[in-house]
């Protein structure tokens, strides 16, 4: 597999806040995805999670199934448990083709809460870093003996955010436990992403490309504001995350940190549709990637 560029829908329906692009049909956002060049899809909330279902909504679109988030909460659950409860979820993957297996603990996350702001964010205290990354390494392994590969998403109100979270975490897992590198997350929990893909370039196997807009994450800083205040925007404003090459991220940077990256990059930019139009912002994102990946070299 070479590299090849797909889409997140929560550039026309958001995932966390249903109302938001909740009136876009499914149909509207696989066509305009298409149109902007994307080759794939990750699963959304207006998906079908049944394999023939979802086969018959992507193939008119000739777009692939790339996989989709799944949360754990491995900090209150064993991993045969947690991977029990995710049957549906590996049946699906497997059924559609894909390896792609993306998780976050999420069990005592605050990114979904609009009333905490991300000063409130969880954390680990230092002795239980060991038993939550024995249990991810044991739930990658039991997803890798069926062909799927679990993709961990370092995010922003999480366990996983700083770059000193993402070096306990890598440092904790084994080998098998692969990195999903978001540029847009990285940035703003403080990492270089470039730096973060020539540390863990062996264990990076999916990755998110969004771009960010430092002013606003300055002033979400500065006003305590939840992570869905800010990446929603406040009044007219937009919000702190848009598509690559509209923000502040050096991508060329970051693909030459990742030779011989061979899998996705999926632009995964939340924005409030009805400030940021997404089918404009999609063919944006794409046309910037193409250019990015030239100039690195990657195509």
């Amino acid at each position: 597999m070479t590299i090849r560029i797909g889409a997140n829908p929560i550039g026309w329906s958001n995932d966390d806040l249903l109302e938001i692009g909740g009136d876009t049909p499914l149909e509207t956002c696989l066509r305009e995805a298409r149109e902007a060049g994307f080759e794939g899809m990750e699963l959304g909330n207006k998906f079908p999670r049944e394999a023939g279902a979802l086969k018959a909504a992507l193939a008119p679109h000739g777009l692939a199934c790339i996989g989709g988030w799944h949360s754990v909460e491995l900090l209150r659950r064993d991993a045969r448990t947690e991977f029990t409860l995710a049957g549906p979820h590996r049946e699906l993957l497997r059924a559609m083709g894909t390896d792609v297996f993306i998780v976050a603990e999420t069990s005592n996350a605050i990114h979904g809460d609009r009333s905490r702001p991300l000063s409130q964010r969880p954390r680990l205290e230092s002795g239980d870093w060991r038993p939550f990354c024995a249990r991810m390494t044991e739930l990658a392994e039991r997803l890798a003996d069926e062909g799927l590969k679990l993709c961990y998403h370092h995010h922003m109100g999480t366990i996983v955010e700083t770059r000193d979270d993402i070096a306990r975490f890598m440092d904790g897992c084994g080998a098998v436990v692969n990195l999903l590198l978001d540029t847009g997350h990285a940035t703003w929990g403080g990492s270089d992403p470039a730096e973060l893909a020539r540390s863990y370039r062996s264990r990076i196997t999916h990755v998110h490309a969004k771009d960010v807009r430092p002013d606003i994450i300055a002033r979400a800083k500065a006003g305590n504001w939840s992570f869905l205040d800010a990446i929603l925007g406040q009044g007219n404003d937009l919000g702190t995350y848009t598509v690559p090459g509209d923000g502040a991220v050096d991508y060329v940077a970051v693909l030459r940190a990742l030779p011989g990256y061979s899998g996705w990059i999926v632009v995964e930019a939340e924005q409030d549709p009805s400030k940021a139009h997404p089918l404009t912002y999609a063919k944006k994102g794409v046309a910037s990637l193409r250019r990015f990946l030239g100039e690195a070299g990657l195509r």
